[in-house]
C-alpha cells in the first residue's frame, strides 16, 4: 500500500528564492506543453504525443536563449510537470468519453503565476535524499530543514514540494508499507448517519457533536476580510492582508482535519465494520445550508474513514443516497411519508418510539451489512484510491490539539 506522509519545511531565505524558481520553471513548461497542443489542435493537427511535447518543451526550449534559464532548476521537476499535463489529458479523456465515473471534467487549464498555491515533485531520478541529520536534500536546491513528526516506515519514492496560499512549506512524501498493520479483531460494527447538529451519529445511540470550526472563527475571519477590503490594490499592504486571511483559514481547515483524523481513527480501531450514507455534498453545497455543509467536512471524513478501513483490515462499505434511512422504522421496517428537518423524533404506527438520527443510523448499519452479505464482501476490502488533496495534520496545526493521523492512501 502507498501512503503519503506530509512534513512542514523551513527553507532559508536563499532556499525559498530557488524554490520559486523551481515552481516558475514548471509552470512555464506546463503552460508551453498545453499551449503547443491546444494550437495542433486548432489547426486540425494530430494530438502532440508525450515524447514529442517533451522533446520541445524542454530538450529544445533549453537551447534557445528565450527559454535558456530552464537549466538552472532539476530536469527532473520540468518532466513532473509535463506527467501532471498529460495527466490531465488522460483524466479528460477518459471523462468525456465515460470510462471515468463522477462528475466530467474539463480540459487542463493555463496555471497562473498569481496562484498562491506552489507545487514541484522530485522522484528517485532527481537523487533527492533524507540526511541522517534530517535535512532533505533536493538537487539545485540545497538542505532542506524538516519538523519530523513521525518516522518514515520505508524509503520514499517521490517527494513533492508544495506551497500554500499561507505561504506555508511542506515535504509530501509517498512511501509504500506492508500490509500488516491491522487492528486486532472488533466485535462491533456501527452505522453513521452525518448531519449538521450533530456530526455523528452512531447506531449504538452515541452522538457526537459538530465543532462548527469555521462559525467559531467566523468574527476573526470577518474582521481580516473587512481590513483586506479597504487596501488598496496593487500595495504591499493588501498582499500582507491576503497572507493574514490565508493564514487564518489555514488554521481552520487544519484544526477541522486533526478532530477529523481522531475521530476517525478511534472509530476505525473500535469497530470491525463501519456504513455510512453516500451524500451528495456537492448538491448540498448549492442549497442555503452551503456553509454549514462545507464546515462539517463530511466527505473528507467518510474519505479518512475509507482508506483507513483498508489499512488497518475494516470493512467499510456506502449506503446509497436514495435509501429512506430516515423515514423507515428501524423495528418493523414500515417506510413513512417525509419528516421534516424539525422533526427529532418521531413514533411509528408499529408502537415504536425513534429519535431521528439514531434511526436513521440503525437502517443504514442494517442496510449496509445487507449489500455486504449479497456481495460476498470480505472483511479485508481492496486499496482504495485517495483524493489528490493532501490528507495531514502538521503538529503546530491547532494549538490546543495534537495530530495523530497525517497519512492518505494514493
Amino acid at each position: 500500500m502507498q501512503l503519503r506522509y506530509q512534513f512542514r519545511v523551513y527553507p532559508t531565505p536563499g532556499q525559498q528564492v530557488e524554490l520559486a524558481r523551481a515552481f516558475g520553471c514548471a509552470r512555464v513548461v506546463f503552460n508551453d506543453g498545453l499551449r503547443l497542443r491546444q494550437q495542433a489542435r486548432d489547426a486540425g493537427q494530430k494530438y502532440i504525443s508525450d515524447a514529442e511535447l517533451s522533446k520541445q518543451v524542454i530538450t529544445q526550449a533549453k537551447a534557445t536563449e528565450a527559454r535558456a534559464w530552464l537549466g538552472e532548476v532539476s530536469s527532473v521537476v520540468l518532466q513532473q510537470a509535463l506527467a501532471d499535463l498529460n495527466s490531465a489529458y488522460r483524466n479528460f479523456f477518459a471523462s468525456i468519453s465515460g470510462k471515468r465515473k463522477g462528475r466530467k471534467l474539463a480540459p487542463p487549464r493555463f496555471r497562473s503565476r498569481k496562484d498562491n498555491r506552489q507545487a514541484i515533485r522530485f522522484t528517485k531520478n532527481s537523487r533527492f535524499k533524507v540526511l541522517d541529520s534530517g535535512r532533505l536534500r533536493l538537487p539545485k536546491i540545497g538542505d532542506l530543514a524538516i519538523r519530523w513528526s513521525r518516522t518514515l516506515p520505508s524509503d520514499p519514492s517521490s517527494v513533492a514540494i508544495i506551497r500554500d496560499a499561507a505561504g506555508r512549506y511542506f515535504a509530501s512524501f509517498v512511501v509504500r508499507t506492508s500490509q500488516d498493520e491491522a487492528f486486532p479483531p472488533a466485535e462491533s460494527e456501527i452505522g453513521i448517519d452525518l448531519g449538521l447538529t450533530h456530526f455523528a451519529v452512531l447506531s449504538d445511540g452515541t452522538k457526537v457533536a459538530a465543532p462548527k470550526f469555521l462559525r467559531r472563527a467566523a468574527r476573526k475571519l470577518k474582521r481580516l476580510q473587512q481590513g483586506l477590503s479597504r487596501k488598496q490594490r496593487g500595495s504591499n499592504n493588501r498582499k500582507k492582508a491576503v497572507v493574514k486571511v490565508a493564514r487564518a483559514h489555514a488554521r481552520v481547515a487544519d484544526t477541522r482535519r486533526d478532530w477529523q483524523h481522531k475521530l476517525s481513527t478511534t472509530l476505525i480501531r473500535e469497530n470491525q465494520a463501519i456504513y455510512v450514507e453516500d451524500l451528495c455534498v456537492v448538491g448540498l453545497g448549492r442549497t442555503r445550508l452551503a456553509k454549514p455543509v462545507h464546515d462539517a467536512g463530511w466527505a473528507s471524513f467518510t474519505a479518512m474513514l475509507e482508506y483507513k478501513a483498508a489499512r488497518y483490515g475494516r470493512a467499510f462499505g456506502r449506503v446509497d443516497r436514495f435509501f429512506p434511512s430516515t423515514r423507515m422504522c428501524s423495528d418493523c421496517g414500515r417506510i413513512n411519508d417525509e419528516i421534516a428537518l424539525n422533526v427529532r423524533a418521531w413514533n411509528c404506527s408499529c408502537g415504536a418510539a425513534h429519535d431521528r438520527d439514531v434511526n436513521a443510523a440503525i437502517n443504514i448499519k442494517a442496510a449496509g451489512q445487507a449489500d455486504f452479505n449479497d456481495r460476498g464482501a470480505q472483511v479485508r476490502p481492496g486499496l482504495v484510491p485517495a483524493p489528490r488533496g493532501e490528507a495531514v495534520t502538521h503538529p503546530d496545526a491547532a494549538r490546543s490539539t495534537r495530530s495523530v493521523e497525517g497519512i492518505s492512501v494514493l
